[in-house]
């Protein structure tokens, strides 16, 4: 799996708590061994018809969507209360 992090992603990165990027490392990894693993957590995000997300804490949420088979594209990330506020 290849991940292909956007410029929204990076700076909103940037903001997170130290601890809460800590985590998302950790799922990012369970992310690009398996997509589908079950600690992910992973859901559709309703308004985005491609867009998924991934729990990093429960708080926290990554949300993405599939460039291609291979390819996954984040392009945001923040606490749940605030990452879907745009939707």
């Amino acid at each position: 799996m290849k991940i292909i992090k956007s410029d929204d992603f990076s700076r909103a990165f940037e903001k997170l708590p130290q601890n809460v990027k800590r985590l998302f490392f950790i799922q990012e990894t369970r992310f690009l061994i398996n997509p589908g693993d079950p600690r992910l957590h992973i859901k559709k995000v309703r308004g985005l018809p491609l867009a998924l997300s991934f729990r990093i804490t429960r708080h926290y949420r990554t949300l993405f969507y599939f460039q291609d088979q291979i390819t996954a594209v984040f392009f945001d990330i923040d606490h749940r209360k605030d990452v879907y506020r745009n939707m």
